[in-house]
């Protein structure tokens, strides 16, 4: 099955992920551990954005984000991973009300082959960003 955003279900150790990308996330996270390298991983952690609530006789449903990952440093810091390859508004949304409530640092990740794999997708476009402009000046200075 694909999704609007054009990835397919991937199923690894009889868990099914949204993406590829998504299931080779897991896969380097499961890595990590067995190296030592984070002390632990959960998936599909949820956090509370907002509690229900009820105004002028209407019910209003909490607002919940799941993310994909919560990774347990071995610093005892948290960290919360989305894997996605374009940030949506719906997350910019969720990710405004996360930062408010939570101290723990929310990343946004996707693999580049060409940035040399996992990387943060705000770093991902600054780097596209900064590539283009030096394109643009190289392309006046020949003209």
């Amino acid at each position: 099955m694909i999704s609007k955003y054009g990835s397919k279900k991937v199923e690894v150790d009889g868990i099914v992920f949204d993406s590829k990308a998504e299931a080779n996330y897991y896969k380097q996270l499961k890595w990590l551990q067995e190296h030592k390298q984070i002390l632990f991983f959960r998936m599909q952690p949820r956090y509370l954005l907002q509690e229900a609530f009820k105004k002028n006789g209407k019910n209003f449903r909490k607002i919940e984000y799941v993310a994909d990952f919560e990774i347990h440093h071995n610093d005892g810091s948290i960290e919360v991973i989305d894997v996605k390859g374009i940030e949506t508004e719906a997350f910019k949304i969720k990710r405004k009300l996360f930062e408010k409530k939570f101290p723990h640092k929310l990343s946004l990740v996707t693999y580049s082959k060409k940035w040399g794999g996992w990387i943060e997708l705000d770093k991902l476009k600054k780097l596209r960003k900064e590539t283009k402009k030096k394109r643009e000046r190289d392309k006046c200075k020949t003209s």
